[in-house]
């Protein structure tokens, strides 16, 4: 069945995926030259640098979250479709989705990345990911529920909730260490952070690396660097060189693969599953169709082997798309996608973070301060900008007594 969307006489753009890449473009995207139509399977866009604050009960979900339809409010031949994409007909120029099916004139692909449990059955049946707003608010609770439940657990089970595993250390791993040390030191409960990687911060300077560990270690949290995880079993998490870590809250931020989409050709398949560009970001062996954001993987001298999936790549992928798009719809030239790197930053937890800057590597209170100040001017809306800037104010002298209420209760 095909939607009825009206038809305006425009070239309709159907952008699947509303995340960094999404809102780029269809933001860049001139109304007067297309019609845009916007599939996700939440109605809402996630500012995702900062869900661990929501797990860590320093943030409402509300404030890292704004509708699409506010967004776009004032963006003229706009439409949202609360849908799951099934298939791509290239062939048919169609889009089918749960909700029915969409022609388009141009597609663009930014469907982003999903936790990558490299074949582990338990760790994904077991282990909590870190991905979506939905995912940060179970684990705030599952930590918070611990704590009660520790209270009266039998004297061999405590060190199991006691123990939370962090597996990862990439800025979500160490963000997560970090805040996580902060918060249960207000807790009547003896929590022991353990962070478990082969590295930290392996795609930032040498410097991070180092003051993020000294960091880390001086806060409490126990690093076992150079180790993996090779399974986790029986509220067991086992590590590489034997040792055994009784918990039953493994949080797993250890990489991540792109979502997968029917309709893909095999052959522009890539890497952890991303999807092949050429330097114009339009999927290799696909006509008039595009992709970016962490689904994407293109290469220029610099980066042979793909672009960091970052909102940064993201966003200027997205825009290059939408300036071409504009471009050929005027007659005017089209232009490579070429890579400005605007430097990489990870916090650490209360004045402390680290930053990488062109040739210029800091941490510290300086860099934490920069840190707050991107991310808040990156935060859709005035009215979430106040908001977490008045949390973030409120949290930095005194913690909220609502991070200790328990919302709900289960396991996952």
């Amino acid at each position: 069945m095909i939607l009825n969307i009206p038809n305006t006489g425009k070239k309709r753009v159907v952008v699947i995926g509303g995340g960094f890449a999404g809102i780029s473009l269809i933001k860049k995207l001139d109304s007067k030259l297309f019609q845009t139509v916007l599939v996700d399977k939440n109605n809402y866009h996630q500012f995702q640098p900062l869900i661990y604050q929501v797990a860590s009960s320093g943030l409402e979900a509300a404030s890292i979250c704004f509708p699409f339809r506010r967004i776009f409010q004032k963006k003229d031949d706009f439409y949202f479709l609360l849908a799951q994409v099934q298939k791509i007909d290239a062939a048919e120029k169609i889009v089918r989705t749960s909700q029915g099916d969409i022609k388009y004139d141009y597609l663009v692909v930014c469907a982003g990345a999903t936790t990558n449990f490299r074949g582990n059955a338990n760790m994904e049946k077991y282990a909590l990911p870190m991905k979506s707003v939905e995912e940060a608010i179970y684990l705030r609770n599952r930590i918070i529920e611990n704590g009660e439940l520790s209270t009266t657990a039998p004297e061999e089970e405590r060190e199991a909730y006691y123990n939370v595993v962090i597996v990862g250390a990439g800025p979500s791993g160490v963000e997560i260490a970090g805040v996580f040390s902060e918060m249960c030191k207000h807790f009547d409960v003896d929590y022991n952070i353990h962070l478990v990687s082969p590295d930290i911060l392996g795609a930032m300077s040498a410097y991070a690396s180092k003051k993020t560990e000294e960091t880390l270690r001086k806060m409490g949290v126990k690093v076992h660097l150079g180790r993996l995880v090779n399974d986790y079993v029986n509220n067991q998490a086992l590590l590489d060189d034997g040792t055994v870590i009784k918990t039953n809250l493994l949080i797993y931020v250890s990489g991540i693969k792109a979502v997968t989409i029917d309709g893909i050709p095999q052959e522009s398949i890539g890497r952890g599953g991303r999807i092949v560009c050429d330097p114009y970001m339009k999927i290799s062996g696909m006509e008039d169709v595009y992709c970016a954001g962490d689904i994407a993987i293109t290469s220029e001298p610099k980066y042979p082997n793909g672009h960091p999936q970052m909102a940064q790549v993201a966003m200027q992928e997205a825009s290059l798309i939408a300036k071409n798009l504009n471009a050929v719809q005027k007659g005017k030239p089209t232009r490579e996608f070429r890579y400005r790197n605007l430097g990489s930053m990870a916090t650490i937890g209360r004045n402390k973070a680290v930053a990488d800057l062109g040739k210029l590597h800091f941490g510290g209170f300086p860099a934490w301060m920069i840190w707050m100040f991107i991310h808040l001017r990156s935060i859709l809306g005035v009215r979430n900008k106040v908001i977490v800037l008045i949390d973030w104010i409120i949290n930095y002298f005194n913690f909220l007594n609502s991070m200790k209420m328990l919302l709900f209760k289960g396991r996952r």
